[in-house]
């Protein structure tokens, strides 16, 4: 059944004050105000909004285009009804009081709040997502920003070998991995390194469990003919890396507590709940469903959770593939019609489908099979992973709604491409 609601607030929202606009049923102004981003202006408006509906928060229904935050929290932490827009349909709405294209403010917020009265079905309800969700989310996200630093910071130790000590590219030509850097901060000059002992180097292996190198080989390497630069160069080069070891091992720190506190976020999650006097537990946990499925680690059960919850939650399989850009987008007009690639589309969790596409088609002989499939029809390698991804993604909203496992055993093999036609 639909709600109905006496008032519509559209908020526009910004770094240091929103702009609000409340209107009556018959799309009437009552009030327009200008909030400040602060805990006593925020805390205002909601005692503004509560005074204005005679305490019935929740015949009030507000609008915004930022469906976190601050403000959205503080609304439904205090019972009203927040509602989110994207801002490219925002724009669309606003030519209703602009055709000119003019923006402005005060009429997003106004145009904010008429849209939600007349047109709701284009809005989507916002909820108080758990603090688990909240967590895991920003666990995923801070991986990845570490990632970054570790590949900028490696990138830049790389170069600095280049200019005068290249011996140790030919050990680790990415210069990425946690034994080379000890390696330089024990010899970062080629002299220091051709002065290295066997028995150090030996136990430096042994202590990273490096096996593909020997303490020969290593030593080998170090002891080849060196670059001839000046001597300035090699103290500058060397002092550069001096700074760059210390970032590096940092962020490789910061990285193994990061994956560490996700898989212990994860196992949590993946405990049965117990259940003594409601109803009775379900018998898998949705993340120990999805950790059952092909192609799907640890990292990619964590950003699908963490981007793509409430879709997770409603067991809403296309709204999922829309947001990870599997769902095709199709323009037709007249005698033209062509379907296209979506591009608009959570890029973490087109990159964590992808990733499970990918094994699940190196791995998985039912996605295999269907992958050379659409390689022998002439989809490129791209297009036929997403194929494979948008197929992966209804096996497991399946389990998911009948709780149950993935079993390789049970799934029928894929019809050819002709007998789907």
């Amino acid at each position: 059944m639909r709600e109905t609601f006496d008032w519509f607030v559209g908020i526009d929202w910004a770094t240091q004050a929103h702009e609000v606009c409340v209107l009556d049923e018959a799309g009437n102004v009552v009030d327009r105000r200008s909030v400040v981003h602060t805990g006593d202006g925020l805390r205002q408006l909601v005692d503004h909004l509560t005074q204005l509906a005679r305490g019935a928060v929740e015949r009030v229904a507000v609008s915004i285009e930022r469906p976190h935050g601050a403000v959205v929290e503080t609304l439904l932490e205090r019972g009203f009804a927040v509602f989110s827009l994207n801002p490219k349909q925002l724009d669309r709405f606003r030519d209703r009081f602009s055709p000119s294209g003019a923006k402005d403010d005060r009429r997003d917020a106004r145009v904010l709040a008429d849209a939600l009265r007349t047109d709701r079905p284009c809005f989507r309800r916002l909820a108080i997502e758990l603090d688990q969700t909240i967590r895991l989310r920003e666990l995923v996200r801070m991986e990845a920003e570490v990632k970054e630093d570790l590949h900028r910071e490696s990138s830049r130790l790389r170069e600095q070998l280049y200019r005068y000590y290249p011996q140790v590219l030919a050990l680790s030509p990415a210069a990425d991995e946690p034994w080379v850097w000890e390696l330089l901060a024990a010899a970062p000059t080629p002299q220091k390194g051709r002065d290295l002992r066997t028995e150090r180097i030996e136990k430096l292996l042994k202590r990273h469990r490096i096996r593909r190198l020997s303490a020969a080989e290593v030593r080998a390497a170090l002891r080849a003919t060196p670059l001839q630069v000046t001597r300035g160069t090699v103290l500058a080069a060397s002092e550069h890396i001096g700074v760059l070891i210390p970032r590096l091992q940092l962020a490789h720190q910061q990285l193994g507590q990061v994956q560490s506190q996700i898989a212990s976020l994860l196992d949590a999650l993946a405990q049965p709940a117990a259940s003594e006097d409601g109803p009775p537990a379900r018998e898998h946990r949705d993340v120990e469903i999805l950790l059952s499925g092909p192609g799907m680690g640890r990292v990619t059960v964590a950003t699908m959770l963490a981007q793509a919850s409430r879709a997770i939650d409603d067991r809403d399989y296309h709204a999922l593939r829309t947001q990870a850009g599997l769902a095709p987008v199709t323009k037709s007009s007249g005698k033209s019609r062509r379907v296209e690639m979506r591009r608009a589309c959570d890029g973490r969790l087109r990159n964590a489908c992808y990733h499970m596409a990918r094994v699940a088609s190196i791995y998985d002989p039912s996605a295999r099979a269907y992958y050379t499939q659409l390689r022998q029809r002439g989809c490129s390698h791209g297009r036929a992973l997403r194929s494979v991804a948008d197929r992966q993604l209804r096996i497991l909203f399946a389990m998911l709604r009948t709780d149950t496992l993935y079993d390789r055993d049970r799934l029928a093999p894929s019809p050819t491409l002709a007998e789907a036609a």
